[in-house]
């Protein structure tokens, strides 16, 4: 009994431990004051005003979304073929490849960020927003590429061995019986990507030269007091951002697991 008791005790203090800061986020984001400490001095919504009138940050975003959403599209392309080869085919070396694809998943991201750099740099490849893409594009396909792997991996492969008696081509059963199928782990896959790429820091800095990204703006804007509340402002509609992606991500997760009778694992999270 207490044993149990003590497992709730310690993962409720985890959680709050965990999401208290971001829980803290839309408290600051309304309030008046200019400090970022209790008591709270009063509602306002001028954070949120002054953010949306900044050119820089608009900029930012502006750059930010362009890179998220070109990186998602390729992570996700790249994804679905690696994971249609690795689910249907065998080849040699098959699992030392995909091992290669999937190891920036578990490489520290700074690691990742001075190798592309120094590579970059060498080839003589000015950095802009295109490096950040390449990156994140590195950085979000082990992601991609394991959700879709789930979704091709659940398949019937009768599915298309009818779709080739009945006189379809390869191309044509993969675009009229593969693709619908596994829609909704290509949609979780793009949003998943997504979320990581807007969300993502030390790759943008070191690869973005001097285009602000979101992460490097906020990052450099935190050495100023004044502008401290519009950032909290901008976090809490980057959190409300990113929970409703996963949301609709784990949604179509969800949906695809229900249409192809696979078992319920909790989340690709």
């Amino acid at each position: 009994m207490f044993r149990g008791s003590g497992l709730r005790l310690y993962a409720l203090f985890y959680l709050l431990f965990l999401y208290a800061p971001i829980l803290l986020l839309p408290l600051f984001a309304f309030n008046s004051g200019t400090i970022i400490a209790f008591p709270l001095q009063g509602f306002t919504t001028d954070w949120f005003g002054q953010m949306w009138e900044n050119a820089t940050l608009r900029r930012a975003l502006g750059n930010s979304l362009t890179i998220a959403v070109s990186a998602s599209v390729l992570a996700t392309c790249f994804g679905i073929f690696a994971a249609r080869a690795s689910t249907r085919f065998s080849f040699p070396g098959k699992g030392g490849i995909m091992g290669f694809i999937m190891l920036p998943m578990v490489l520290p991201e700074i690691i990742v960020a001075m190798s592309l750099l120094v590579v970059l740099l060498g080839v003589g490849i000015e950095l802009s927003i295109l490096t950040v893409i390449f990156g994140h594009t590195l950085i979000c396909m082990p992601y991609a590429i394991a959700i879709l792997s789930t979704a091709f991996s659940s398949l019937d492969k009768s599915l298309e061995e009818a779709a080739y008696d009945l006189g379809e081509t390869k191309w044509s059963a993969f675009r009229l019986i593969t693709l619908p199928l596994v829609m909704p782990g290509i949609v979780s896959a793009l949003l998943i990507s997504f979320t990581i790429s807007l969300d993502e820091f030390i790759i943008a800095f070191f690869l973005a030269g001097s285009e602000p990204t979101l992460p490097t703006y906020i990052f450099s804007q935190l050495r100023f007091p004044k502008q401290i509340p519009m950032i909290m402002a901008l976090g809490t509609v980057l959190v409300a951002l990113s929970i409703c992606l996963l949301a609709i991500g784990e949604y179509f997760r969800r949906r695809g697991n229900a249409r192809i009778g696979g078992k319920e694992t909790g989340g690709f999270l």
